[in-house]
């Protein structure tokens, strides 16, 4: 069996409404790349934002002969954009394996990894390895606000800690606290399918038993360690949820954060937390903050004499 491919490219549209649309006409799938270089932020829960030179393919079957197909998605296209469509037959491939050319193992820090589950090499010796493929919930640890969370959990003891991952999206983040030595982790995510992500990375690595994965609404009881890989403003509006479930003396790591925005985050959980340590890479800030044993006493300013 053959495939037909159409490719074209697009200028910032919205992306919900031309993957509808493309389904509609019979397409498999609809990915979109970038032609620039132009960096896009984490989406939010089910919104798919482009760049602004976007290249769009759409895999059809081979019902229907090419230049036919091709000629049906051009009459659904803007002119401009359909003058750049052009379709290529390809022949079947094992699909669900194309992501391993583009995903290989991972190291983070001094012990710790992140492997394609089917990935047929062995780990070095010595090695702590998540085993997580690339899904609909996010995180894989490519992007640097996750590298930077997975080099701090590298370097810290879990022994016999307890976790909160707020907003785990795939459970990358406790996963590996876990499969470091952390006693037990729940995962929190506004995203259903981040939960159910959470809950197959989990039966993966050999840890369904130490996790617990629970929506934003549920209560949540305090922990030694709270991390939060998710967006500056939702951080600072979450500052204090996140105090009030991170024990005294326990770990805050927060990620997520663009270096311009980091000194509004620092400043939002300043009342409970000291810095740490504080990284930076491609523009991006990760924290490890310490919730401090007592709130620090409000500075009052003498009053002056009249």
């Amino acid at each position: 069996m053959h495939y037909i491919q159409i490719e074209f490219a697009l200028a910032a549209a919205d992306g919900e409404a031309l993957s509808d649309t493309l389904a509609g006409l019979g397409a498999l799938s609809v990915t979109f790349a970038d032609r620039g270089d132009e960096p896009v932020l984490e989406p939010l829960p089910g919104e798919v934002r482009l760049w602004q030179d976007t290249l769009v393919r759409a895999l059809f079957d081979d019902s229907m002969p090419a230049p036919q197909r091709l000629q049906q998605v051009r009459e659904r296209l803007d002119p401009g954009v359909a003058a750049t469509a052009r379709a290529d037959l390809i022949a079947e491939r094992a699909w669900e394996r194309e992501w391993l050319l583009h995903f290989q193992p991972l190291r983070f820090g001094a012990r710790l990894y992140v492997y394609p589950t089917e990935w047929p090499e062995p780990p070095p010796p010595g090695a702590t390895v998540v085993r997580l493929d690339p899904g609909l919930a996010f995180g894989t640890g490519t992007h640097a606000t996750t590298a930077q969370c997975l080099r701090m959990i590298d370097a810290m003891d879990w022994q016999g800690r307890t976790v909160i991952d707020y907003g785990c999206g795939s459970g990358i983040l406790c996963i590996a606290a876990l499969k470091l030595g952390a006693r037990s982790a729940v995962g929190v995510d506004i995203d259903p399918q981040a939960l159910l992500a959470l809950a197959e990375n989990a039966r993966r690595n050999g840890i369904s038993d130490k996790i617990t994965a629970q929506g934003t609404d549920a209560a949540l009881a305090p922990a030694d360690c709270v991390m939060a890989n998710i967006l500056a403003q939702p951080l600072i509006e979450l500052a204090g949820k996140l105090a009030s479930v991170c024990r005294p003396g326990g770990i805050l790591i927060l990620s997520g954060i663009l270096d311009t925005q980091a000194p509004s985050v620092l400043m939002a959980y300043a009342a409970w937390f000291r810095t740490e340590r504080h990284c930076h890479e491609d523009g991006w800030s990760c924290m490890k903050l310490v919730r401090r044993l007592r709130p620090p006493r409000p500075q009052h300013r003498p009053r002056s004499l009249e």
